[in-house]
């Protein structure tokens, strides 16, 4: 699984991406082959206290998912990203196995 993480505007600390690296190695429970992982980070209207978005794509063979999420933290974004993937994949697994 590659994982890509693009901070827009700023630059991601060491342990925000390892906390990312952290949290995307466990979508694998939910989906065995996924191909790529990108996340783009990126702080919008630096004024207002929830500003910090995670949008994240899933690619897998024959699909892709995305979620974003604006939150307080980056972590906090990131976190309820993966969860709403985690949905989907597990869904298009179902769906899969349906077939």
């Amino acid at each position: 699984m590659d994982v890509r993480i693009q901070s827009i505007h700023f630059d991601a600390s060491e342990q925000l991406q390892a906390f990312i690296q952290k949290k995307v190695v466990k979508l694998g429970k939910f989906y065995d082959d996924i191909t790529r992982v990108e996340i783009a980070l990126k702080v919008v209207k630096p004024e207002t206290a929830v500003n910090k978005e995670a949008g994240v794509q899933v690619i897998v063979p024959n699909g892709e998912f995305y979620a974003t999420k604006t939150c307080d933290t980056f972590e906090e974004a990131v976190d309820l990203c993966l969860e709403a993937l985690s949905k989907q994949l597990v869904k298009h697994k179902e769906k899969q196995r349906s077939k």
